[in-house]
C-alpha cells in the first residue's frame, strides 16, 4: 500500500488547484495569530508544483503572515487578561510563552526577526510583542524581515529543484515518510522515558 505517495499526489494536485493562493494566504494569516500549522506545508509544494509563481507565493505568504501577526499582536495587546489562564493551564503553550518572554526581555526587535525560523510558533511572539506594548514600527519590520527571509528561502530552494526534485520526492516519499513516522515513535519513547 502506498499511504505516502498517494498523500503526495494528492498535495501536490491540491498544489495546482486554482484557488490554492488564496488558501496559502488565508493558511498564512491564521497561522501567525491562533492557527497551529505553519504555512510552509502549503508553500512547500506550491513552490515546488507551479516553480515560475515561487515569488509570487512567497510574497503572499509573508504578506498575509505579517497581517496576520497584527491581529496576534492586537490579541495579545487587547486580551491577554483573557488569555492567560488557557496559557498558564497549556503546559507547552506557557513553556512557549515563557521563552518567547525571556527573548523579548533580552533581545526585543530581534526575538521578533528570528522568530520565523525558530521552532517555537510564531503566533507565541506575535501576541507576546502585544501583550508587553513593543513599539508597532519594529514589530512590523522584523516581522517582514524575517517572515519574509524564511518564506523566499524555502519557495527559492523548491523552485530551484523544480521538476526534478518533484520527480525524485515521489519516487522516495514512500520511504521518507516511513522513516519520519518511525523517528517520531522513537521521539516519543525517549521523550516518555526520560
Amino acid at each position: 500500500m502506498a499511504l505516502f505517495t498517494s498523500l503526495y499526489d494528492r498535495m501536490m494536485h491540491w498544489a495546482r488547484h486554482r484557488h490554492a493562493a488564496w488558501y496559502l494566504g488565508g493558511l498564512s494569516f491564521a497561522e501567525s495569530s491562533f492557527f497551529p500549522i505553519p504555512p510552509d506545508v502549503m508553500l512547500a509544494p506550491m513552490s515546488l508544483a507551479q516553480p515560475r509563481r515561487a515569488w509570487f507565493f512567497a510574497l503572499i505568504t509573508t504578506l498575509t503572515s505579517v497581517a496576520g501577526g497584527l491581529l496576534g499582536y492586537a490579541i495579545g495587546h487587547f486580551a491577554l487578561e483573557w488569555l492567560a489562564p488557557l496559557i498558564n493551564e497549556g503546559g507547552r503553550w506557557h513553556d512557549h510563552s515563557q521563552h518567547a518572554l525571556a527573548w523579548f526581555t533580552e533581545w526585543g526587535f530581534w526575538a521578533v526577526f528570528l522568530a520565523g525560523f525558530s521552532p517555537i510558533p510564531y503566533k507565541v511572539f506575535t501576541i507576546t510583542a502585544g501583550a508587553l506594548a513593543m513599539p508597532l514600527l519594529p514589530f512590523v519590520m522584523a516581522s517582514f524581515i524575517g517572515r519574509g527571509l524564511r518564506f523566499f528561502m524555502v519557495a527559492g530552494l523548491l523552485a530551484w529543484g523544480g521538476p526534478r526534485m518533484e520527480a525524485m520526492l515521489r519516487r522516495y516519499v514512500e520511504w521518507l515518510g516511513w522513516l519520519l513516522v518511525a523517528l517520531a515513535i522513537v521521539a516519543y519513547l525517549v521523550i516518555r522515558n526520560s
